[in-house]
């Protein structure tokens, strides 16, 4: 049995960079907790979630899409999406439609109500954007954005 007194802690100093609150995945955890949690408070007036942001950015840059698109782009398991699909059809953001030509997919499309939020919800999360990232340059954006890339392309 380990004991606190048996500890040797001049040996956890060696792994103070993968330890929490220290780490990286801590702080990239920490700092998605956050911007959710904004996103959320942006999006709860609409009675939407970050789920039906994600989904609706999907179809607003391409409608129609079959559903086992959009989990693949967002790479999520179908169960899941098709709780999130079932309430954006009842609050008539989305419609779905049997593809013409192969009846087991179901095509995703957005409605007048899902396309008109296009025109309001990006300029809410652009100012959640601004805000994580005030004080840090463009250069620095891009850099970040290109290195968070990099991790999730390692990571999967």
């Amino acid at each position: 049995m380990v004991t606190t007194s048996t500890v040797d802690r001049t040996n956890l100093a060696q792994w103070h960079d993968v330890l929490a609150p220290y780490s990286l995945g801590y702080r990239i955890k920490l700092l998605g907790q956050l911007g959710t949690r904004r996103l959320q408070e942006a999006l709860e007036p609409f009675g939407l979630t970050p789920f039906h942001w994600l989904v609706l950015c999907c179809l607003w840059q391409e409608d129609g899409l079959p559903t086992s698109s959009i989990g693949d782009k967002l790479q999520q398991v179908g169960g899941t999406l098709t709780g999130v699909l079932d309430r954006m059809e009842e609050r008539g953001l989305v419609r779905r439609e049997r593809d013409t030509r192969d009846r087991r997919i179901w095509r995703i499309w957005l409605t007048d109500a899902g396309r008109e939020l296009q025109d309001v919800l990006p300029p809410l999360v652009a100012d959640i954007r601004e805000k994580s990232m005030t004080g840090i340059s463009d250069a620095d954006r891009q850099l970040f954005s290109q290195l968070i890339d990099r991790a999730i392309v390692n990571l999967s």
